[in-house]
């Protein structure tokens, strides 16, 4: 069965989308494309461990395997060679990501302390948005007694829109919690 946002956005949003920017073609909507998390761990090559628990936390809270992600080029004053593992991360696409975007919207998000809103200004020029969670502890799947250091999860939605007003337009319709 196809994730409940997927089925919104096939039924009511694109249609929506269409009218409101007065595209010609149902294919110029715009869509998700991927959501990226992105977990940066400056002391993975020291502590293993804590880079292995944050790869299991983003796994369980995405429902998909993190990799590792290793430094491009060396720099002194983090203390970073180039190769050491610095952090993990996952690409979700199709159903996986309509449910993540789903549970992050609906539960993980309200579940925030002095929760106000997403920053409507964090969009770049070609329609992704891009915010951060300070702790990862804000979802559900992830059990608060066995986590052993709280760390941040940067997300970034991809859209094939093109502008940011589509983008923005696309996000709202999927009610994400923006700051007004």
């Amino acid at each position: 069965m196809a994730a409940r946002l997927r089925q919104e956005y096939v039924k009511n949003i694109k249609k929506k989308l269409k009218d409101q920017f007065k595209f010609r073609s149902i294919m110029q909507v715009p869509k998700l494309e991927k959501i990226v998390l992105n977990v940066g761990m400056g002391d993975g090559h020291s502590n293993p461990n804590g880079l292995k628990a944050a790869i299991e936390e983003l796994s369980t809270i995405t429902g998909q395997h993190a990799v590792k992600t290793t430094a491009r080029k060396s720099i002194a004053n983090f203390k970073i060679r180039d190769g050491m593992d610095v952090g993990c991360r996952v690409t979700l696409r199709g159903d996986r990501m309509y449910e993540f975007l789903d549970r992050l919207i609906n539960i993980a998000l309200p579940r925030v302390r002095d929760f106000r809103g997403l920053s409507p200004k964090s969009f770049d020029n070609f329609g992704n948005y891009n915010f951060s969670i300070m702790e990862q502890i804000i979802f559900p799947e992830i059990d608060f007694d066995k986590v052993e250091k709280i760390h941040g999860i940067n997300i970034t939605i991809v859209t094939t829109a093109k502008r940011k007003e589509e983008a923005k337009a696309l996000l709202d319709e999927f009610k994400m919690p923006f700051r007004s």
